[in-house]
């Protein structure tokens, strides 16, 4: 053991009932002690152990134990010791059914994912790391299998623990792609416990932040192997209940959160979704158009201008506070309307889809920008995402900004004076020419497609 051996006071079995200032002080007392053996090595073993499960008490419920849960936190038991770090997965970890050890162990291992020499792949491989959080999220989703979202929610306890192990969950899949598929029997439950656990207000708060993002880096198509097998995404008994919920939570979440709080709370929960409709069969698919793209009741107004979760969508097309959240939005967006540009500029509207094709090399085609109607009220599945219609009771749609034209104000500003129209119609032309000379579109100059109709009069 390196370094001399100090006298260090462990202090007695703290009672169970400390609480306020006196538990936070003991807290912080406990992790300096660990904070100095990891950098001196200066503890025993047994001392070490004594310490943490010291901490295991203090952790029963969570009010005033911050220092347990900032990233100061550096267990030299588990990172020090190869035989700890064994026995950490091998035993208390994989079989002990209690929510302290396992908050404490899927804490001190989520801290080990970084800078740490620690072995995730022998500890996968060898000492079912992957088993025991598997068996931990099991028994988690055992409880929202008795409880629904109106039932009481569990244990604050319980509650910790889940999101250690989500936590955890994500960072071994992030590293360590390779183990990835050792998760996938964990993908029901997880599903299981989003889908029936009561979501806070505002939503993106723990536990649901870290089921969210606890799917990111997990097998989706898990069933693929076995095509016979349903995904657990799309149960046959209601397909849509997993994107309903997400979707819930999605629209909640714009609504509820800043720009700048939804760049990294949103963007997240954006993928997860697109990850998704890549694999949703076509009932699914349409269902999520039909929540996520402007309705044609919309259409009365400017697309963006009403109050739905698609103008609030797109609204974020245009944010210089979200840039993360902007991209995931359009690119969500853009694979809803089967990444072709004509559907994606009339279902949004040249005025946003601009931006996303531009910065992307997509060329508008030709016809995107051409005179094209919808059915109205009477939409069939088969127009849901605004393809083009002939229906007898079509609308006219304004291609920039997605408005019906019979609903365009007749009057946009004050009366001009002939001088004054030469001059905006110079200035529009000139503003098409450039627009052409950029290669992005290829649409006629609406002042020389006057001009050879003969509808543009020559001011004397």
């Amino acid at each position: 053991m390196a370094g001399p051996m100090r006298s260090l006071s462990m202090g007695s079995e703290p009672a169970s009932d400390l609480s306020g200032t006196a538990k936070l002080d003991e807290i912080t007392r406990l992790m300096k002690i660990l904070d100095v053996d990891l950098q001196e090595i200066n503890l025993l073993p047994p001392q070490r152990n004594a310490l943490l499960q010291q901490l295991k008490t203090h952790i029963r419920t969570v009010e005033h134990a911050d220092p347990l849960f900032t990233k100061e936190v550096k267990p030299s038991e588990a990172s020090r010791e190869p035989k700890a770090r064994r026995n950490m997965a091998d035993g208390v970890f994989s079989r002990n059914d209690n929510r302290e050890d396992e908050l404490l162990n899927s804490r001190i291992l989520f801290l080990l994912t970084y800078e740490s020499t620690l072995d995730f792949d022998d500890l996968i491989e060898h000492h079912l790391l992957a088993e025991s959080m598997n068996l931990n999220i099991t028994r988690h989703s055992k409880f929202y299998s008795k409880h629904g979202p109106k039932s009481p929610p569990p244990p604050p306890m319980d509650t910790l623990a889940l999101s250690e192990t989500l936590k955890l969950l994500f960072n071994l899949t992030q590293y360590y792609p390779h183990h990835v598929a050792t998760f996938t029997k964990s993908l029901p439950n997880i599903l299981k416990i989003l889908s029936r656990a009561k979501i806070p207000s505002p939503p993106l708060q723990p536990p649901v932040t870290y089921l969210i993002n606890s799917l990111l880096n997990l097998d989706l198509d898990s069933n693929k192997c076995k095509p016979s097998s349903p995904n657990p995404l799309f149960p046959k008994n209601d397909p849509q209940c997993n994107i309903d919920r997400l979707i819930s939570i999605l629209d909640s979440t714009v609504r509820l959160y800043t720009e700048e709080q939804s760049e990294n709370l949103a963007t997240p929960l954006v993928t997860l979704l697109r990850k998704i409709y890549e694999l949703a069969p076509t009932p699914v698919k349409t269902h999520m158009q039909s929540l996520l793209l402007p309705s044609n009741d919309e259409r009365t107004k400017p697309l963006g201008q009403s109050d739905t979760l698609a103008a609030c969508l797109l609204r974020h097309f245009s944010s210089p506070l979200a840039p993360n959240l902007r991209e995931s939005v359009s690119s969500m967006i853009f694979d809803l309307s089967d990444k072709n540009p004509t559907t994606f500029v009339r279902n949004v509207g040249y005025g946003f889809a601009a931006g996303y094709l531009a910065t992307h090399n997509l060329a508008v085609p030709d016809d995107a920008m051409e005179k094209w109607n919808t059915r109205g009220s009477g939409d069939t599945e088969e127009d849901l995402g605004l393809k083009v219609t002939t229906s007898a009771d079509g609308k006219d749609i304004n291609p920039v900004t997605g408005q019906r034209r019979d609903m365009e104000p007749m009057d946009l500003g004050p009366d001009m004076t002939d001088e004054e129209k030469e001059r905006e119609a110079e200035k529009l032309f000139v503003l098409f020419e450039r627009l052409k000379a950029t290669g992005v579109m290829n649409v006629q100059n609406p002042v020389e497609k006057a001009v050879q109709e003969g509808r543009f009069e020559e001011l004397n």
